[in-house]
């Protein structure tokens, strides 16, 4: 059957996958022969661990000989490569997953538990919580070393949905938040099949809390997945669902601005100049919003990041002379921004040793390059790493500079974690 295929594709075997789903291995093997269907809390986990909707996962349950011509021409894109995934991780997602699908199923008249807690304070509790836990991330020069916390959070809201009833949707809420949360601690580390797992899962529970802005920047995370494949037309179709999102949410919170900042960077991803300049001047409007519109959370997008993320869009599309001003202004911003900020400043010091490498400028290349290199060494950052491997490729003939071939070496040797399909 298909469903085995996908989960090869994954990188997983039938033991890992039953693992991850708390079943038997000969569960998995039934499922793949098509002896049995996977319940209904077990399809919707199923599905999420596949990184498919459940239509999609109805089609890979379904034998050859009953599907037919139905099921060709459907294709699913496999990562090219996969890494171990965090088991611990995955399985908290995956039980608050299937307890929040129980809870959501409960009539309303079986809410008086729920209804106690959030008397208490514990939903809003937890909410708090977790925008320490983004403020701690956003300070942090090592992503990962705020994972051990996120883990003892997600248990904790496990114990908390397991012992409630009725209207969950303020701990799905929470939960939705804390899946966005993880899934960027994995993308960081190039960990992208866990950050797609976690957004995947971050969209699922918005949509039983019915959370409209959270849903929306869980698939703008998601297109993030798809950009760095640069696979910029499956990533504009995401963006395109979050932007309709965005419009049935809060016209007093940015999350539509940052849905345009983002279709910014796919539209320069195709090449489209216009359709780029149109969706950055939308996100400049988001200077026009109260104070209080950024949550500090999930939602950050305040328009601080206009600057750099104009420039990187304009070195994409060959704009240099406009992405150099750009970039020069967002440098003295990221040296003043958050004390210091070595994602950022990472990324705009790479930005510029680009634009040094397509004007075939060894100096310039060397000198943003090495301090962008002494960044990603001091935070860890995977990203920045990521992007300097990048800037290797734009080098051309300036390899033959031993500068630039001394810099590539040390480009070459940084420690960040393998990158996962």
């Amino acid at each position: 059957m298909e469903l085995a295929e996908r989960r090869r594709a994954l990188g997983y075997s039938q033991e890992e996958l039953a693992e991850l789903l708390g079943v038997d291995r000969t569960t998995v093997g039934r499922w793949e022969r098509g002896k049995v269907v996977p319940q209904p809390l077990q399809r919707r986990a199923l599905a999420a661990t596949l990184e498919v909707s459940l239509h999609e996962l109805g089609i890979l349950l379904t034998p050859p000989r009953v599907a037919g011509q139905e099921t060709t021409g459907h294709k699913f894109s496999a990562p090219p490569s996969t890494g171990e995934p965090n088991d611990m991780i995955r399985r908290e997602f995956l039980r608050v997953l299937t307890v929040s699908g129980a809870l959501t199923a409960l009539p309303v008249e079986e809410a008086d538990a729920l209804a106690e807690g959030v008397r208490r304070g514990m939903p809003a509790d937890f909410a708090r919580m977790n925008s320490h836990l983004w403020q701690v991330y956003r300070l942090a020069r090592s992503k990962g070393s705020v994972y051990p916390v996120i883990r003892d959070q997600l248990t904790t809201l496990n114990d908390a949905l397991a012992d409630s009833h009725g209207d969950a949707r303020p701990l799905l809420s929470a939960a939705a938040d804390l899946f966005q949360l993880a899934g960027e601690v994995a993308f960081d580390g190039n960990r992208y099949t866990d950050a797609a797992a976690s957004y995947s899962l971050a969209a699922s529970v918005s949509k039983d809390a019915e959370a409209y802005d959270l849903w929306a920047c869980a698939l703008v995370r998601h297109a993030y997945v798809d950009m760095s494949e640069q696979r910029y037309h499956q990533a504009a179709q995401m963006l395109g669902a979050a932007e309709r999102l965005a419009g049935r949410g809060d016209s007093d919170l940015s999350t539509r601005h940052w849905v345009a900042s983002v279709q910014a960077e796919a539209y320069a991803g195709l090449g489209d100049l216009d359709a780029c300049e149109r969706a950055m001047d939308r996100a400049e409007n988001v200077r026009d919003l109260p104070v209080d519109s950024v949550r500090g959370g999930w939602l950050r997008f305040d328009g601080a990041r206009l600057a750099e993320e104009r420039g990187s869009r304009y070195v994409r599309l060959g704009r240099l002379d406009l992405a150099e001003n750009a970039l020069k202004d967002a440098l003295e911003q990221t040296a003043l921004a958050y004390g210091q900020s070595y994602r950022r400043r990472g990324a705009v010091l790479t930005d510029l040793a680009a634009i040094g490498a397509k004007r075939r400028n060894a100096e310039q290349v060397v000198a943003y390059g090495r301090e962008a290199i002494d960044l990603a060494r001091s935070s860890g950052s995977g990203y920045v790493a990521r992007r300097l491997r990048a800037l290797c490729d734009e080098f051309g003939p300036l390899s033959r500079d031993h500068r630039v071939a001394e810099l590539g070496a040390e480009i070459a040797t940084l420690n960040t974690p393998r990158r996962e399909g």
